[in-house]
């Protein structure tokens, strides 16, 4: 089991908590800083047309706003998907709203 080291620790402590209080005084006492825009519900529309199939295929989804800077809240088609998802699950959604179309 390790001793507690007595020597010396309560100078330092002090010294530590005299620096601690300092900081806080200065950041107090400063200027407020630049606190991020807030960002709007609707962050992202993605909106793609395939006129492969000779009819029009269009599908809409939009990316709305979450708890958290890097997630949305997904809508396709009109469609709520559950849960909240990145950017990268996003554009998986697009890939796989289209089927795969052979050489013609």
């Amino acid at each position: 089991m390790y001793r507690k080291r007595i020597k010396g620790s309560r100078k330092f402590n002090g010294r530590m908590e005299r620096a601690r209080i300092e900081r806080d005084r200065r950041r107090l006492e400063g200027p407020a800083p630049d606190y991020p825009p807030e960002l709007p519900d609707l962050r992202r529309r993605v909106v793609v047309e395939d006129y492969d199939l000779g009819e029009v295929v269009r599908h809409e989804i939009r990316l709305y706003r979450s708890g958290r800077v890097d997630c949305y809240v997904v809508e396709v088609d009109g469609r709520w998907l559950s849960g909240r998802m990145g950017w990268a699950r996003a554009l998986g959604l697009v890939r796989k709203a289209f089927v795969r179309v052979g050489a013609l």
